[in-house]
């Protein structure tokens, strides 16, 4: 098999006819040409915007094309197969899975494929009522502290993009491409280099895994918050919810980054918990026509071209890094609170992308010299942001807001310009630099001002600041052993995804709940070759 990099591909040449370009590049007549794949698609807009591919190739003298040495085409191997472990016997006792967002379903999803039946446990409601009660407080501005934009099936990101893109090289991205696919979203999400899902399709797609999971065995119980783990001489033999007891000799802990009170009854429990760097900052929204002319120049409004993403980097002077997370074109910015009396951002868009207005978390560095070393002061770093932003905003869930060049000046807006905000319930426009400590403004602003070097406008009046954006990732994490993927504390406990600080986004949590549930089925299961063996 061959793969061809960098193959460019003008915006008026359909990709249907993708083999004509593949034939030019192998030199090779159409007849040679057995089959290609799209593995990856991507769009360059630097000068003259255009697709560019990368394609796994078949041929019938591949020895022939390979000896022209033709610059990016290569021989690779096919890729190989994802395959669960199998157990030969199964164990008399079912795991359980703390948690229904990406990880704690495609963990569950795992043992269940394998017949190991997993309990999942999640606090909040299924996603169509959890959608309901979601939509109750962006109009009133009062979480339900059980059942919100983070605690509920399908997890914090189900209110997002939908995102899947990850740094994270792992064969399991096509597992869970192919669950997801299988459950309704896009085939494309397999190809593009930046796929997303959207919030409105997530929602079904999110239902149709429970549905699966339940089908090969099972169980899914909503408004079960886990309150502590029933523990024998240090080992798990099962949890203790505010629905009852389950026993179990595993737990797989895929609480996600926002679960507090659970943190805080693990420490009491002894489970060893450590603090670790994550970030702050704000939502910065413009108009989309905005990024879209910045990124496209005289393409801008092209129908070939979907709305234009930006991803910025900086590094202060002080040494805090400055980033641009989870940037949503065509959205909105979303109330995201899962406590009362606090103002937490986030962003989301549908699928199509089509709102008027763009919008980006900027996120500063945290470090652990800023909080103390405490496992759980960072979670209290959070809490009194949050709460800060609360007050700032006048108390009634509304969300402080700035325009940037106003915020850059120290000055207090009064109004805003054509961006008009789209967080709900409201926002009071405001100053927010009594909001920060002066190593987060100062970073904040060099920041911005560089990136409105690379994207001209992107600090101008016509750009406005919503706070605060506290929930990028987890601030501590439930440290596990590398190899057995175990509590160093406490044997049959699993700690995954984003709440464990082994995840940073939908992608990376599914492929650690993936990775977790390989290894509880390991543990729990007999091998095959064990079997065999007597063993």
């Amino acid at each position: 098999m061959l793969e061809i990099t960098n193959l460019f591909c003008p915006l008026d040449h359909p990709q249907s006819r993708l083999d004509e370009l593949i034939v030019r590049k192998l030199k090779i007549s159409p007849s040679q040409l057995i089959r290609w794949t799209i593995v990856r698609k991507s769009l360059d807009a630097r000068r003259q915007p255009h697709f560019v591919y990368a394609v796994q190739v078949q041929v019938q003298d591949q020895r022939r094309v390979l000896a022209r040495r033709i610059p990016g085409v290569r021989a690779i191997e096919p890729p190989p197969v994802y395959q669960l472990p199998r157990p030969a016997r199964l164990p008399d006792t079912r795991p359980i899975v703390v948690g229904a967002g990406p990880c704690g379903l495609f963990a569950a999803l795992a043992l269940a494929e394998v017949g190991l039946c997993p309990i999942v446990l999640e606090r909040g409601a299924p996603v169509e009522q959890r959608v309901e009660q979601v939509e109750r407080y962006w109009q009133s501005g009062i979480p339900d502290p059980e059942s919100n934009v983070q605690f509920g099936e399908g997890g914090a990101g189900t209110f997002s993009d939908g995102k899947l893109t990850t740094r994270v090289r792992d064969p399991r991205i096509h597992k869970v491409n192919q669950e997801l696919i299988e459950a309704g979203a896009p085939e494309e999400i397999a190809t593009l280099a930046h796929p997303h899902i959207g919030t409105d399709q997530l929602r079904s797609i999110v239902r149709r895994l429970r549905e699966k999971i339940i089908a090969l065995g099972g169980e899914v119980h909503f408004h079960t918050r886990m309150d502590h783990l029933l523990l024998d001489q240090g080992r798990i033999c099962g949890v203790s919810t505010s629905r009852g007891e389950w026993t179990g000799k595993a737990v797989v802990l895929a609480l996600g980054h926002s679960a507090r009170d659970t943190f805080e009854a693990l420490l009491q429990q002894n489970v060893f918990l450590e603090a670790k760097d994550f970030a702050v900052g704000v939502r910065v929204e413009h108009l989309q026509q905005h990024i879209d002319q910045a990124q496209y120049g005289s393409f801008a409004g092209d129908p070939r071209l979907k709305p234009a993403e930006y991803r910025l980097t900086f590094q202060s002077a002080n040494g805090r890094g400055v980033y641009t997370f989870c940037m949503c074109p065509g959205g909105q910015v979303v109330a995201s609170a899962s406590d009362r009396e606090s103002i937490v951002t986030n962003g989301m868009s549908v699928y199509a992308r089509d709102g008027l207005n763009a919008n980006s978390a900027v996120l500063v560095q945290v470090r652990r010299s800023d909080f103390g070393n405490g496992p759980l002061d960072g979670i209290r770093y959070q809490k009194n942001l949050e709460h800060q932003a609360w007050i700032l905003g006048g108390r009634k869930g509304f969300a402080p807001c700035q325009r940037v060049d106003d915020y850059l000046r120290g000055m207090p807006s009064t109004s805003w310009g054509e961006v008009v905000p789209s967080y709900r319930p409201g926002v009071t426009m405001t100053d927010l630099n009594p909001l920060f400590e002066a190593a987060i403004n100062d970073s904040l602003k060099q920041a911005l001002q560089d990136f409105d070097r690379r994207i001209p406008g992107f600090a101008s009046s016509q750009a406005l600041m919503t706070a605060v954006e506290t929930r990028s990732s987890c601030p501590l994490r439930i440290t596990r052993d590398p190899q057995t993927l175990q509590s160093l504390s406490t044997a049959g406990l699993y700690p995954a995804g984003e709440g464990a600080g082994y995840a940073g986004g939908i992608m990376s949590a599914a492929i650690d709940g993936l990775r977790v549930g390989e290894q509880l089925i390991c543990d729990l299961g007999i091998k095959e070759e064990d079997d065999e063996q007597g063993l």
